[in-house]
């Protein structure tokens, strides 16, 4: 199918093109960026006046609930509510059950997602078997089926041994390893310690939990000479090493979550359950030291952390509930809000869901780390079509995914998306679903 996006205002962090002009796609490539061939005969024209044209955005952190949670989300209504959200390729982490630690079970993952013909699905791989911390997987074999990384998600490895054999084995064959920086036995509260957290009676996760991590993690680098992805950084001190250890030339990226960027420990309010998250929000200082860490580089993306739990799980006690929220559906106008907000450049707040994360995936994209997460001739056509002076609610029962419950209900987010095209085939366009 030939497509052609006319007078959009076209926006290209990664080459940092930035103005209006037309866009020609066929054959699920771009094939052309302002200077249109005369002879190309479109058979569908979306006309983008006063809207944005982006690449496809990229998040680092999707939990799709399946296999074996699919009563809180399923590829189908979770990749619908990506493509709802302008995101076009997603990493999901390893903790499924079963757990993805057999190629045979990132494989059908991955066969199931293709059929939708809607994100592309970049799955972790688990770094030890059942994440339980003791025995390797066969990353080469789990690689050769799909897996861009290895991680733990959210369980922390309690053996120094074993994350170091797990850096040195990584090293050696070029992957990435993916840590959620938490000590194993601080990390067990519920809330971020702090004065909060005291009143209302609710068991700490100090700042130590995050930084004893990521000292250990730096010594091990320094070793091993691995590269490594932390998963969502969430305090003022964790940025300074993170900020200390790129210095250093130690092979670091990071990312943090749209929830830590925008919002802290008091939107717990009485004891609202939909900010129960994991890391927990922290005090102001720590999303103030967040959003100009993202600013400046230091962190590399923003992810939407996208955790759908169903409604049993959250209507408990706050320490009961379970921790997550949804978020796809988020990102982008997180992105824009807070580049409204904070005086940050559009063109570097749409990096950090763009071009920012496709770097962090870099040589396991294969063939698609020359085009994803940018707009290039001759690259795979996936893009979004934007309007930005469109601001919307978030509401819970408008929300494509099965999760519904977020920290952000009520909120207004700048921009809606229009149409969301990947390879070149409109996966999603408002007003048509």
């Amino acid at each position: 199918m030939k497509i052609l996006i006319q007078n959009g205002r076209v926006i290209d962090p990664a080459s940092g093109l930035d103005q209006t002009g037309d866009i020609a796609l066929a054959a699920g490539r771009v094939i052309a960026v302002q200077r249109v061939p005369r002879d190309f005969t479109p058979n569908r024209v979306i006309d983008a006046t006063g809207c944005i044209v982006l690449p496809g955005l990229v998040d680092l952190a999707a939990r799709l609930r399946e296999p074996g949670h699919e009563h809180e989300g399923m590829l189908e209504s979770e990749m619908a509510a990506a493509v709802a959200g302008g995101v076009t390729s997603l990493v999901c982490p390893p903790d499924t059950d079963p757990v993805l630690d057999e190629p045979g079970l990132v494989e059908m993952l991955k066969f199931r997602a293709e059929k939708l013909h809607q994100a592309r699905l970049f799955p972790l791989g688990a770094l030890t078997r059942g994440l339980a911390g003791e025995v390797l997987t066969e990353m080469a074999e789990l690689t050769e089926s799909g897996c861009v990384g290895f991680g733990q998600a959210d369980v922390p490895l309690a053996s120094t041994q074993v994350t170091q054999r797990a850096l040195q084995y990584a090293a050696t064959f070029g992957y990435t390893v993916w840590l959620r920086p938490q000590e194993l036995h601080l990390g067990r509260g519920v809330a971020a310690s702090g004065p909060l957290a005291t009143r209302l009676g609710l068991s700490g996760v100090p700042v130590a939990a995050e930084t004893i991590a990521l000292h250990t993690i730096f010594e091990l680098l320094k070793t091993t000479g691995a590269r490594v992805h932390l998963c969502r950084i969430s305090s003022a001190a964790g940025v300074e090493l993170v900020r200390r250890a790129k210095a250093e030339g130690l092979k670091v990226t990071c990312d943090v979550s749209i929830n830590s960027l925008l919002l802290t420990d008091t939107d717990i309010g009485f004891f609202d359950s939909r900010a129960r998250l994991s890391p927990p929000l922290r005090q102001q200082r720590d999303r103030d030291a967040l959003l100009a860490a993202l600013a400046d580089g230091t962190i590399d993306a923003l992810v939407s952390d996208h955790t759908p739990v169903d409604e049993d799980a959250k209507t408990l006690p706050f320490a009961e509930a379970e921790p997550g929220a949804t978020g796809l559906e988020l990102l982008l106008g997180i992105a824009l809000k807070w580049s409204a907000d904070h005086g940050v450049p559009m063109a570097r707040a749409l990096a950090t869901v763009t071009s920012e994360p496709a770097r962090v995936l870099g040589s396991a994209l294969g063939t698609l780390q020359a085009s994803v997460g940018q707009i290039v001739e001759g690259g795979v056509a996936d893009l979004c079509v934007v309007d930005p002076a469109a601001a919307w609610t978030v509401e819970a029962g408008a929300l494509r995914s099965q999760g519904k419950h977020t920290p952000f209900s009520g909120y207004e987010l700048p921009g809606r998306v229009r149409c969301t095209l990947v390879g070149g085939q409109i996966a999603f366009e408002r007003g048509s679903e």
